[in-house]
């Protein structure tokens, strides 16, 4: 069956939420920098980490700071890791700039509790950063270097992240103090799990693999009692070349200890995985489709 293609109607909207996201995104992150972390000497990673130390020693533009360190990035990865990946980042980080402008300016208040401006910088940060990246844009160059580099040298993007960041933090170690730095690296740390939860969810499933002798009486079970989906699959033993029937479907967290408890009561000895997933795309999750 080919694949629909979609109208120009659906192109436009589907524009539009992306550049919506890729606008708010970076007005959440300049709000964490601009209230929790820059007032309080926290820095984040990467090229807003340098921007935020070269601002507090020369007395520049953090936002002005930002768009500029950032170009080289721009240059460089702009043949090599796609157009329009770099231009929505270079829009993204735009807006960074902008926001932070718009913020200093205005003189949002404060808090001067180390601990507090650690966390909630790191929450609202990682929940900016994660939208951005969610929709194909990013608010910092380190990541399309380390993109470029990753491809050049064999290294993992977050192996070269982790490299710089560690230059970084010892350097905001040697401006600010160590004991600001590590709170950077706390900040970082949380952020990172946020940016997790924004990318795939809150309500991540478990998707079940089950293999028994008794598979299509288990099947039918999981229909009836918890009214989800399961599909059959063919299989052969390994070692007894004998035939077996899997069965395969995905649950919410909430479902995933009565299905076991199904599965147990029908057949002690029945094999089951658990992988987690964090997200699901077409057909049905629930009822009686397959």
């Amino acid at each position: 069956m080919p694949e629909r293609k979609l109208t120009k109607k659906e192109l436009f909207f589907s524009w539009l939420n992306k550049l919506f996201f890729l606008t708010v995104g970076p007005f959440i992150a300049a709000f964490a920098l601009e209230v929790f972390l820059v007032p309080n000497n926290i820095i984040d990673g990467g090229i807003v980490g340098v921007s935020i130390i070269v601002s507090y020693l020369t007395k520049m533009n953090l936002g002005l700071l930002i768009f500029i360190i950032n170009i080289p990035f721009f240059l460089l990865a702009f043949n090599k890791i796609g157009k329009k990946f770099v231009l929505q980042t270079f829009y993204a980080i735009g807006m960074l700039s902008l926001a932070l402008n718009i913020f200093t300016t205005h003189h949002l208040p404060t808090t001067d509790d180390l601990l507090l401006s650690t966390v909630f910088g790191g929450i609202i940060l990682g929940t900016g950063v994660g939208l951005v990246l969610k929709n194909e844009g990013s608010l910092d160059g380190t990541e399309i270097m380390s993109l470029v580099l990753s491809k050049k040298f064999g290294f993992s993007v977050g192996e070269w992240i982790m490299l710089f960041n560690v230059f970084i933090y010892s350097a905001a170690g040697l401006v600010f103090g160590w004991n600001r730095a590590m709170y950077a690296v706390l900040t970082y740390f949380i952020a990172f799990r946020v940016i997790d939860v924004v990318l795939e969810g809150l309500n991540s499933a478990k998707s079940i693999e089950v293999i028994s002798e008794k598979a299509e009486e288990i099947g039918q079970e999981l229909i009836e009692k918890l009214d989800i989906s399961v599909t059959y699959l063919k299989g052969v033993g390994g070692y007894s070349k004998a035939q077996k029937t899997l069965i395969y479907c995905v649950v919410s967290r909430l479902e995933l200890a009565k299905m076991k408890e199904i599965i147990k009561n029908i057949d002690p000895n029945a094999f089951i995985t658990i992988v987690d997933v964090h997200e699901a795309y077409g057909g049905r999750i629930r009822g009686r489709q397959r």
